[in-house]
């Protein structure tokens, strides 16, 4: 998700956890734990264009770093003046709580989270809420507003930041009861337009689950549809070759890792040498046409040759034009 959420997520429990003995201060220093796990952008200008791919979202959110990073941050806390009343272990189980959920939040965008790190690169995504929500967000933001500001005289007022926290929560479990739901319209055109299929990726983009994108992977094409859940028209699919081959012509690590972090839903194009490959797993921005060519989403990796026989990666993005 978004910083400004993951920060918000991380007052909630700061509050919760340490509101009745620190004040706002709890809230406060749950939104600075929760930026730690998003620190290793500051990493990529120290790694390649491929490396960097599976830089963010990985160990830092990882299972393993939650427990460490909670160690860590509690030892640390435990020597401040704030908190140094605070039993270790009560600040652990903060730590460890706004660390997790960090990532947990993450998980269910379609980026994706490097959960299992170092273990596995496996990279988890539930694929059930855009990576801005409001519908999420909202709830969490009045119920520390409530508990922080308006009610924070009162000696039960964090019962407003776990109203916010119940109720963000059950929206989030509630997307994955909506994508279910999608997956079954996808899945009931596809067999009308008797297009068989091997697996399905379904996606929502803008807010609210209203929006999505399915995306059918055959053996050589991937289908691209979309479906709007209060129109419920009939969903078009539009086919893209995959054209796998291409890849051939490149370093097998630069390929292979695109694939990873594509998790199969991709298709590539050629022209004068230059390879493009459009990752719709984690960038669905709907099918852009120019004259009778067409892509199946905006942004794209672009694969270069070089004079001493290797390649050079860039990103780029298509701008939005008029039919």
């Amino acid at each position: 998700m978004d910083s400004i959420t993951q920060a918000i997520l991380g007052a909630a429990i700061g509050e919760i956890s340490l509101g009745r003995k620190i004040g706002p201060k709890g809230a406060v220093l749950g939104a600075l734990v929760a930026t730690i796990p998003d620190l290793d952008v500051v990493l990529l200008p120290f790694y390649s264009a491929v490396e960097r791919i599976s830089i963010h979202r990985g160990f830092s959110h990882s299972i393993l770093f939650s427990f460490i990073g909670a160690f860590l941050i509690a030892l640390i806390l435990s020597k401040i003046k704030w908190t140094r009343q605070i039993s270790y272990i009560r600040l652990c189980v903060f730590s460890w709580l706004v660390l997790f959920t960090h990532m947990l939040l993450d998980a269910f965008t379609t980026y994706g989270t490097q959960l299992f790190l170092p273990f596995s690169n496996y990279r988890v995504s539930f694929d059930s809420i855009n990576i801005v929500d409001p519908l999420y967000t909202l709830p969490l933001f009045l119920g520390v507003l409530l508990s922080t500001g308006v009610f924070r005289k009162k000696p039960n007022r964090i019962i407003y930041s776990k109203m916010g926290l119940i109720i963000s929560s059950l929206y989030l479990i509630f997307t994955l009861w909506i994508k279910q739901s999608v997956n079954q319209k996808f899945d009931t055109q596809l067999k009308k337009d008797s297009i068989v299929y091997n697996e399905l990726l379904t996606v929502p983009v803008k807010f609210g689950s209203i929006y999505w994108y399915g995306v059918a992977k055959t053996d050589n094409s991937l289908y691209i549809g979309k479906y709007n859940n209060i129109e419920r028209e009939k969903i078009t699919f539009t086919e893209f070759s995959i054209n796998d081959n291409l890849l051939n012509k490149v370093d097998s690590e630069l390929a292979n890792t695109l694939k990873w972090f594509s998790k199969g839903y991709y298709t590539v194009v050629e022209k004068d040498g230059i390879i493009r490959l459009y990752n719709m797993q984690c960038d669905m921005q709907g099918i852009r046409t120019y004259g009778e060519y067409k892509v199946p989403t905006a942004f794209y990796f672009e694969i270069t040759p070089q004079p001493n026989g290797k390649y050079r990666m860039s990103t780029g993005m298509h701008k939005k034009q008029p039919l």
